[in-house]
């Protein structure tokens, strides 16, 4: 009725590397925060100044469903939990990217630098296209 279970007694297994550990591993002074907000949802990644992503989190990985992601509450959620994170490893400041038009873009900065974190400059690179699409043809009634 299904296999027996093995269980092995031994000191060599690694449990205990779990993702806090990970990230207290990185020790950063400078940083860069990366703000993606959309009409559907809030990310915010932190990378050091190369641009290698150290820690990320979004607003429908923090539980948020539905239309209740692109809410400002949500991005202030999960500003406070990316900047909890960079306080502990060690971020004093940070430069801002901005993309999107979405509603948790203000709430998201202003909830992670609420943790403490200087912002050194804020930069917003939302692609504007410059003619657009072609618009719909003429409706013939």
């Amino acid at each position: 009725m299904g296999k027996k279970r093995i269980v092995k007694k031994g000191g060599d297994d690694q449990s205990g590397s779990g993702k806090t550990s990970r990230t207290l591993k990185r020790k950063l002074d400078v940083g860069r925060l990366f703000v993606q907000a959309t009409y559907n949802n809030t990310k915010i990644a932190l990378a050091d100044e190369s641009g290698n992503v150290v820690t990320w989190s979004s607003s429908g990985s923090l539980g948020f469903a539905g239309a209740k992601k692109g809410t400002p509450f949500a991005a202030a959620k999960v500003g406070e939990l990316v900047g909890e994170r960079a306080m502990q490893m060690g971020v004093k400041e940070v430069s801002v990217v901005v993309t999107g038009v979405g509603a948790g873009r203000e709430s998201a900065i202003r909830a992670f630098s609420g943790k403490g974190i200087a912002l050194s400059t804020i930069k917003d690179v939302t692609p504007v296209p410059h003619n657009g699409p072609r618009p719909p043809r003429a409706r013939r009634v």
